[in-house]
C-alpha cells in the first residue's frame, strides 16, 4: 500500500524535489499499468485506441505534450488552421480505429438503425458546413468529432462491453489524475494558470483550465462511484480487498483534485449524477416511473429558477456571484449577434471570424484591456443554437429523449450498467446549462456518446459481467425483470 499512497504525499504537505516526485509519479502509474495487466481483464489489445483517445481529450494536444517532453514542434499555427501534427496524429488516431472497425465487421446498418438520432445529428452537422463561412475548417473539426462514435463502437464491440468499459475508465485515470497532481505541486508553471476574469491563480492539472479539470473529475470521479458500488457487493477476497483499497486512494485523489480545481458546475454535476445513481438503487423507488420523477424534478427546477431565481442565489452561496462568473454577459451578447436561427453559422463555425472580434470589443475595458478570451457560450444548448440553429437543437433533443428510452429499457435487462447510463446522463444535461460539452473535442461528449450509443451485437453475445460482480448483476436482473412483469 505504500506505492498507493506516493502520490498522496504531496497534497498532504511532504516536500519532495521535482525530479523525485516524478520519478515517483512514474512508477506509481507504471505499478498501476502492470497489476490491471496482470489481471488478464477480458478486452483486446485494440482498446489502447480508445484509452489514448481519452487520455488526448482529457488533457493537452499532442504537440504541446511533445513540448513538455523537449521536443520542440510548435503549436498551432491559427484558431482557423489548428495545427497540422495534431491534425494527423488525430487523423492515424481515427484511421487504426476504421481498420479495427473492419476486421471486426461492424454493420454500419445496424449502426445506424440502434442509432438513428445521434447519427441524424452527425449527417446534419457534416450538411452544416455548406454554409459555413469556413467550411475546410468547419470540415477538419467535423472529421475529429467523427472520432467519438468510432472509439465507441470499439468498445461497445469488445468480447464484454462493460468489462472494457471498466479498464478504459481505470486506465486513463492512471495517468490523468497522478500526473494532474503531480503537475500542479511540482511543476505549477505546467498545471497552474490564472483566472481571465479575476486575475487569481487557478490549478489545471494535465488539462488546459480549471473547468477541464472539474471535467475531468466530474467523469472519473463518478465511474469510481459507481465502481464501489459494484465492488462492494462482491464476496470477501483478497482481490475485493485490494480493488476497495484502489478505489478509495483515487476517490480521494480526485477529491482532492475537485477542491484544487474550484469548478462549480462539476462539482455540482457530480453530486447530482451520484445521487440519481443511489436513488435508482432504493427498492422504494419504482423504475417504471424514472420518467415520471425526472420530468417532475425538472418541473420544480424550472419553476424554483422562474420564481426565486435558484441558479444565482446558488452561484453566489459557491462564491461565483449572481452572474455565474460573467457567464450571463456572455449569453446575451452572443444572443445579439446576427446569426441564422433556423440553421446557425455552420458546425462549430460561431467562434471564428469577425464575430469573436465584435464580441472581444464587448469585453474590452476602456483601457483596451481584454476582460477574457471567448471561444465557447459556456452553455451547451446556446452553443447548439448557435452553430446549428433551431433544427440541430431539435435533432439533439429528439437524441436525448431516444438514448433516455434506451436507458430505461435497459434497467430491467442490465441494471448497473443502466444507472450508470441514466446518472451520467443526468449529469450531462445538468452541466450543459453553463458549459458546453456539446463540442468537438470534449471527454465529456465522448461519455455521452458512451452511454447514449447501442450496438445490437452486445445483446447477441450476451457477455458475462465483469467477474468483480457477476453474481451481484445477476440477482439484480432477476429482480428488476420480476418487478417489470410484475
Amino acid at each position: 500500500m505504500l506505492t498507493l499512497n506516493l502520490p498522496l504525499a504531496s497534497l498532504f504537505g511532504l516536500h519532495t524535489p521535482p525530479r523525485v516526485a516524478l520519478l515517483l509519479t512514474l512508477a506509481f502509474v507504471v505499478f498501476l499499468f502492470r497489476r490491471e495487466i496482470r489481471g488478464r481483464p477480458n478486452v483486446s489489445g485494440a482498446l489502447w485506441l480508445p484509452v489514448l483517445w481519452l487520455v488526448l481529450i482529457c488533457s493537452r494536444s499532442f504537440t504541446q505534450w511533445l513540448n513538455i517532453f523537449g521536443l520542440h514542434v510548435g503549436g498551432a499555427v491559427s484558431v482557423e488552421e489548428g495545427s497540422p501534427l495534431d491534425a494527423c496524429f488525430i487523423f492515424a488516431l481515427l484511421m487504426a480505429g476504421v481498420c479495427v472497425l473492419l476486421t471486426r465487421q461492424v454493420n454500419l446498418a445496424d449502426v445506424i438503425l440502434n442509432n438513428g438520432w445521434l447519427i441524424a445529428f452527425v449527417a446534419y452537422c457534416f450538411i452544416s458546413i455548406l454554409w459555413s463561412d469556413f467550411p475546410l475548417v468547419s470540415f477538419k473539426r467535423w472529421i475529429k468529432m467523427f472520432g467519438h462514435p468510432i472509439m465507441v463502437l470499439i468498445l461497445l464491440t469488445e468480447p464484454n462491453p462493460e468489462e472494457a468499459l471498466i479498464q478504459l475508465m481505470k486506465r486513463c485515470t492512471y495517468v490523468v489524475v497522478p500526473v494532474s497532481i503531480l503537475f500542479i505541486k511540482y511543476f505549477p508553471d505546467l498545471g497552474v494558470r490564472y483566472d481571465p476574469w479575476t486575475g487569481s491563480q487557478m490549478c489545471v492539472g494535465v488539462s488546459v483550465g480549471k473547468n477541464g479539470l472539474g471535467e475531468d473529475c466530474l467523469i472519473f470521479g463518478f465511474f469510481f462511484f459507481w465502481y464501489l458500488l459494484q465492488i462492494w457487493r462482491t464476496e470477501r477476497s483478497t482481490r475485493r480487498r485490494n480493488e476497495l483499497r484502489l478505489i478509495a486512494v483515487f476517490l480521494l485523489m480526485i477529491g482532492l483534485l475537485f477542491w484544487k480545481a474550484h469548478s462549480a458546475t462539476s462539482t455540482i454535476c457530480f453530486f447530482v449524477g451520484i445521487m440519481v445513481v443511489v436513488l435508482l438503487g432504493m427498492r422504494s423507488i419504482n423504475k417504471k416511473f424514472i420518467g415520471t420523477y425526472m420530468l417532475a424534478a425538472l418541473v420544480l427546477i424550472v419553476v424554483a429558477e422562474l420564481v426565486f431565481g435558484i441558479s444565482a442565489h446558488l452561484s453566489e452561496a459557491l462564491g461565483r456571484g449572481s452572474e455565474l462568473s460573467g457567464r450571463t454577459k456572455i449569453w446575451a451578447a452572443v444572443l445579439k449577434m446576427h446569426t441564422n436561427p433556423i440553421f446557425g453559422t455552420g458546425f462549430e463555425s460561431f467562434w471564428l471570424g469577425d464575430r469573436v472580434e465584435h464580441l472581444q470589443d464587448v469585453f474590452t475595458t476602456s483601457s483596451g484591456e481584454t476582460v477574457v478570451d471567448l471561444n465557447e457560450a459556456h452553455n451547451g444548448y446556446l452553443e447548439l443554437y448557435l452553430n446549428v440553429g433551431l433544427v440541430g437543437l431539435l435533432i439533439v433533443i429528439a437524441m436525448l429523449i431516444a438514448a433516455y428510452r434506451k436507458m430505461r429499457h435497459e434497467l430491467f435487462r442490465n441494471f448497473e450498467w443502466a444507472r450508470y447510463r441514466l446518472g451520467f446522463f443526468v449529469a450531462v444535461l445538468l452541466y450543459n446549462c453553463t458549459e458546453a460539452a456539446f463540442r468537438i473535442l470534449t471527454p465529456i461528449l465522448l461519455v455521452f456518446y458512451i452511454i447514449a450509443m447501442d450496438y445490437p451485437r452486445i445483446r447477441a453475445l450476451k457477455p458475462q459481467s465483469s467477474s468483480a460482480f457477476a453474481g451481484v448483476e445477476k440477482t439484480k436482473q432477476l429482480a428488476y425483470a420480476e418487478e417489470e412483469y410484475r
